[in-house]
């Protein structure tokens, strides 16, 4: 049995504020939409997926066959733990969590971070910078915390290790470069990204 696929992204018109000087308003929710289609994709193309969800608090584009939990509106950490609660009582026993800004991300990819979770229950997608979480994967029942901010990488890694896991750490460039400055927006090697408005 596959695994559940959760993609976590905030109401499109409050994603990536550090892109106003860049970016109109309606360019930014354009390019938020295209990247959560990008991991939509992604996900529904990896084999050890059963099922991808999205959790926010609004549905927008998201296509009618893609179901949506709603964001509880108490952070992102207490959401990811509600969601996964509901989702284990619906049966899914296999968790990865990916955010919806990884526009490079691939199916292969997702699926190299499920094979490392199920190999030690809990596995890791650090950030470029190797200090953030840019995708995790839980092949546990255990009631895991999460610790998304400022230095998790670190922290989910003292979680997992304190609920007995065996972390492994996975790094692949689609789960690592996510898009959130200028500078990202800049990195972003693809000829339609809009890049005219760069100073």
């Amino acid at each position: 049995m596959g695994c559940c696929a959760l993609i976590a992204i905030k109401e499109r018109t409050q994603c990536k504020s550090r892109l106003q000087p860049q970016l109109t308003a309606e360019q930014r929710v354009a390019l938020v939409r295209r990247m959560l289609t990008a991991v939509i994709t992604a996900a529904q193309g990896a084999h050890s997926v059963a099922q991808v969800i999205v959790l926010s608090p609004e549905r927008d584009a998201v296509a009618d066959e893609v179901p949506v939990l709603a964001d509880s509106g108490l952070g992102l950490n207490e959401a990811l733990l509600q969601a996964r609660r509901a989702l284990q009582a619906m049966g899914c026993r296999e968790l990865v969590v990916l955010p919806a800004d990884l526009p490079n991300v691939t199916g292969a990819e997702i699926d190299r971070l499920v094979r490392a979770g199920r190999r030690g229950g809990f596995a890791i997608a650090p950030d470029v910078a190797q200090s953030g979480t840019n995708a995790l994967c839980l092949a546990t029942a255990q009631p895991f915390q999460f610790k998304f901010g400022f230095g998790s990488r670190q922290l989910h890694l003292r979680e997992a290790l304190r609920l007995g896991l065996k972390p492994r750490t996975v790094n692949a460039p689609g789960l690592a470069f996510d898009i959130d400055t200028p500078a990202d927006l800049l990195r972003w090697n693809d000829p339609a990204c809009p890049t005219q408005h760069q100073a």
